[in-house]
Formats: C-alpha cells, structure tokens, sequence
C-alpha cells in the first residue's frame, strides 16, 4: 500500500446507503435525543468504512456494534470492525465544535480513535484525526494525530497481524480417511486399535454408540499438538455405526495419552463442513482446566465430507474425511 504524504485531514461526500441505514436506525429509537446520537454515529462509521475501503483496509460492517440495531439503541457506539485487526471508534463531531465526545463504554477494546465532522448538510464528512488511546470523555479537537498516523498505524497492525497468522502452525493431513473402508478392515496409516493407544484400557471410554452390531467400528490416531521441541500428545478417536445403507451416527473424542489424567486446558475440538481449512464449523466443544475427555456426536450420509480440527494456542491440525 502506497504511503499517503501530508494527509491531514480528509473531506468526501457520505455513502447514500450510509445515509439511508442512518435513517432507517434513528426512525427506531425512543427519543429524539438518541435518534440524533444514533444517526450521525451511523453517518461517521459509513464514512470512515468508505475511505478505509479505498485505502485498501478490509473492514466488516456487518460485525461492527454500530451496525446492529439492539447494540446501537443500549449503547453510545460508532465501531467499525476491521478484518483481523480489531474495531476502530468514529466518534461525530459538527462543525466548529471543540471537543470531541468518547464516551465511557467506548474508551476500551478500540485499536483506535477517529474524529468524523459531519458538515451540516449532512451529506459529507471531515476526518480530523486519529488518536491510538482516550482517558477522558472530551477529547480536544487539536489533540487528533494527522491522518497519515492512522494509516502508518494500520499498516504496522496489518504487518504484525499477518506475522502472527504465518507464524501461527496449522498442519492439515492430505489423506482423505474414507470411512467406508474401515468396514472392510482397511485403514488409513496412523489410524490404530484403540486398545493400542490406551493400554488395552479401551474399557474404560464410555460410548453410547457401543453395541452387539457388527458395524460398531472405532479408531484412534495419536495428534501432537505441542510447540517445537516441546510434545503435547492426544488421542483422536473416531466411532461410528452404520445406521442403514446411506445414514451413519459418528462419535468423535478426544483424550489423554496415559501419561496423563487430563487434556490440555483450552483445547478445542470441532467438527467442520467440507473438507476443512476452509470449511465452518458446524459443532464445537472446549476443555476447562479438568476434563478427561471432549466429545462431539452428529450424523452423515454416505458421500459426505467432513473434517476434524483440533486448536491448542497457536497451533491447529485437521483430518479429512469421507462417509
């Protein structure tokens, strides 16, 4: 991204749909007074949004407070959320004021501050200034940083963020584990006999899918999920029973090795759609500080892909696989 030089300040007409979601929120409020607030909140945040997308910002309105109705009607808010960034307050101003108002509730959980002056006509808009943190609730006008130091500032967000992402480990297994082999007794390297994995201990896990039925299969694979040089081992298992010729009902668990009594804390466990990296989660579960196990049960029909995710801190593995 090219470095603006002696941006200041910064002048442009409001988006139209800014403007109309700015009418539509105020004609839901109560009160004069907090149709006034909402409206030239929702005018700042529009603004803002607009320039931050020309400056080549990713921003996401649909997940900034100021855009919900509820959140905008209970709270004093001009957020506006920028893709792995955080949220950046816009905080209105008229012309010729002095000051500009931050309230309380606004004053943390912010990567920043933006003065917005909107014009009279209420059609365009001034950016003064940036500030990185407020501990008053009237701001002085004159204390705003240039313009320019908010885009610097965004920028060395973005450089540090996109560090943290590539530094971050994620280990995804290009082998499809396809399910309906393992009716046929063929499996997928690492996918062992859980009485293997658990010390012929295998007694001890609690399925409510175990029964007579000869289609009762299970497996478990051994999933690092420690830093470098430092082993954090679990037991993936994976359960299923085939239902009829297109339904299975699948158990997913995790565990401990049997060097230890619990799982790691914080360690989530989730089901995704698809094949994985870029699929949702559909279904999640986390440990607390003393849990022995996690567990997530759900059905699927002979065709279907889903894949496994397991995130500890920093680092995230996923196994794929198909009905």
């Amino acid at each position: 991204m090219d470095k603006i030089e002696d941006t200041l300040t910064f002048s442009g007409p409001i988006p139209p749909d800014g403007r109309h979601r700015a009418q539509e929120l105020c004609k839901r409020q109560a009160t004069q007074k907090k149709a006034e607030q909402v409206y030239l909140n929702t005018l700042s945040v529009s603004f803002v949004n607009s320039y931050l997308q020309y400056m080549g910002f990713e921003t996401d309105l649909d997940k900034s407070d100021s855009w919900n109705p509820i959140q905008q009607t209970l709270l004093d808010v001009a957020d506006l959320s920028l893709k792995y960034l955080g949220s950046l307050e816009c905080r209105p101003v008229l012309e010729d004021a002095q000051f500009v108002y931050v309230p309380p509730e606004v004053q943390s959980n912010r990567i920043g501050y933006v003065a917005v002056q909107i014009k009279k006509s209420f059609r365009e808009a001034t950016l003064l200034g940036f500030v990185r943190q407020v501990q008053t609730d009237l701001l002085p006008t004159n204390q705003f940083q240039p313009l320019d130091n908010l885009l610097e500032y965004l920028e060395e967000l973005t450089q540090v963020r996109q560090v943290e992402l590539t530094s971050q480990s994620l280990t995804s297994n290009n082998t499809l584990v396809k399910l309906q082999q393992w009716l046929e007794n063929i499996f997928e390297v690492g996918w062992q006999e859980i009485e293997t994995l658990f010390d012929n201990q295998s007694a001890n896990l609690d399925w409510s899918l175990r029964s007579a039925n000869d289609s009762f299969i299970s497996r478990g694979k051994l999933i690092d999920l420690g830093k470098t040089g430092i082993i954090q081992a679990i037991i993936l298992v994976v359960a299923f029973i085939q239902k009829n010729k297109r339904e299975i009902d699948i158990i997913v668990e995790v565990h401990p090795t049997s060097k230890d009594i619990y799982l790691p804390p914080n360690l989530q466990l989730m089901v995704l759609d698809f094949e994985g990296s870029e699929g949702e989660p559909i279904m999640e579960a986390q440990t607390r500080s003393t849990n022995k196990n996690i567990q997530l049960q759900f059905s699927g029909e002979v065709g279907e892909r889903f894949s496994i995710k397991l995130v500890l801190g920093n680092i995230s593995v996923i196994e794929s696989f198909l009905i």
